[in-house]
């Protein structure tokens, strides 16, 4: 009997009692929320589900990126919070089919003052849903949950997408996308043996150096200046830099002058595009294309002012009539093999990591599965029998 078999027959034997798992961030270390190999294998079985429907996210079009609440410039209402950089609420629920059968949702408050306060800019839990009675199964802390399912979306990118003697990285932002989405890439093309790196502040840029020296000692750190230099003869190169929304122009940019035939650029976080990256021999692929033809249905023109992933200025680059949709391709058509990954070593290749719900649920449900088998986490109880039936 499967794991996931045997939660669903305690569940069911003790009906109408319903009890529960939580796991703090130490008891996710224990059940190996950190295991980037694992986590990518898990999104990558993922996205083959995504690519045949076996899933549900938010929205009338079932592929929401979730549901947010901000705050207006201007309130007539003295204690409602002022909209700061990053100063927002949002749920992002979703079911994943197949081997997972799962639903669940990522709530999280973020502020980019948090940081002032010793705390991360998003503070996020995670909670796991049986899909046949809506019992809560698991309440997670999620920042790793978080972290890692980002990371392994570069993952399973590099696992298609990127040349495999790849050596050289050059990463914007050193943060805690920059240091998942390194840990993927060296787990996909474990030649990797440079790292180049621009930061704004030398604090960040020490943290990432120490992590690097004790997670990576082998390989070489550049600190450089510029977003050109980070680019300029990567293997790979990814923007992971946070920035404020809202002005594109402000984005950090990919200029086709500085990449090298044959590179794979990963992004995870605000980034734009020169016309060269506009060019036909320029593969362009999406995380998930149903997510971006959502925000069309969702946002005002242009987009790319209101969401700063790069595939969502594709398509207001389709609007203008200046990309075709047949120019997007979708990873989990490639992770399926109904679309060819890498081709030859020449092709670059740029992915836009947007961030989706049911990659949650996928690593979520693997991370409940290991503390259930483990024993690991506490048992609350939701009530004996419920007060109102």
């Amino acid at each position: 009997m499967s794991v996931n078999d045997k939660t669903r027959e305690d569940l069911l034997a003790h009906l109408p009692r319903i009890d529960f798992l939580y796991l703090s961030e130490a008891d996710m270390i224990r059940a190996g929320v950190t295991d980037m190999p694992q986590c990518i294998d898990a999104l990558e079985e993922m996205f083959g589900l995504l690519h045949v429907g076996d899933y549900r996210m938010a929205g009338g079009n079932n592929n929401s990126h979730g549901a947010i609440v901000v705050f207006p410039e201007d309130s007539p209402f003295p204690d409602m919070p002022k909209p700061t950089v990053d100063r927002r609420f949002m749920a992002m629920p979703a079911y994943l089919g197949g081997s997972f059968r799962m639903a669940g949702m990522k709530w999280y408050g973020s502020n980019v003052a948090n940081r002032e306060k010793g705390l991360p800019r998003s503070i996020l839990t995670f909670v796991l849903n049986d899909v046949d009675t809506g019992a809560p199964l698991a309440m997670m802390s999620a920042n790793l949950l978080s972290a890692y399912r980002t990371g392994a979306v570069p993952g399973v990118g590099a696992r298609h997408l990127a040349r495999k003697d790849s050596r050289v990285v050059g990463l914007v932002g050193p943060g805690v996308m920059a240091r998942t989405s390194l840990a993927a890439f060296m787990n996909e093309c474990p030649l990797i043996d440079t790292v180049k790196i621009k930061g704004r502040g030398k604090a960040n840029l020490d943290a990432f150096q120490a992590w690097i020296a004790e997670t990576y000692p082998s390989l070489t750190v550049q600190v450089v200046e510029t977003e050109e230099e980070a680019v300029r003869g990567s293997d790979i190169a990814s923007f992971c830099a946070s920035v404020a929304t809202g002005d594109p122009s402000l984005y950090p940019t990919v200029r086709r002058e500085w990449v090298k035939p044959g590179a794979f650029l990963s992004m995870p976080a605000p980034c734009n595009i020169d016309d060269g990256m506009i060019a036909d021999d320029i593969r362009k692929v999406l995380d998930f294309t149903g997510m971006y033809e959502a925000y069309l249905e969702e946002l005002p023109a242009p987009r790319h002012v209101h969401v700063p992933a790069v595939g969502v200025r594709y398509f207001d680059l389709i609007e203008e009539g200046r990309l075709s949709r047949a120019d997007m391709q979708d990873l989990g058509a490639i992770v399926a093999g109904d679309t060819p990954g890498r081709q030859n070593d020449e092709e670059i290749i740029i992915l836009s990591v947007g961030g989706m719900a049911v990659e949650d649920v996928a690593w979520g449900t693997m991370i409940y599965r290991n503390a259930v088998a483990q024993g690991i986490g506490v048992k609350l109880n939701l009530w004996e029998e419920p007060a109102l039936k």
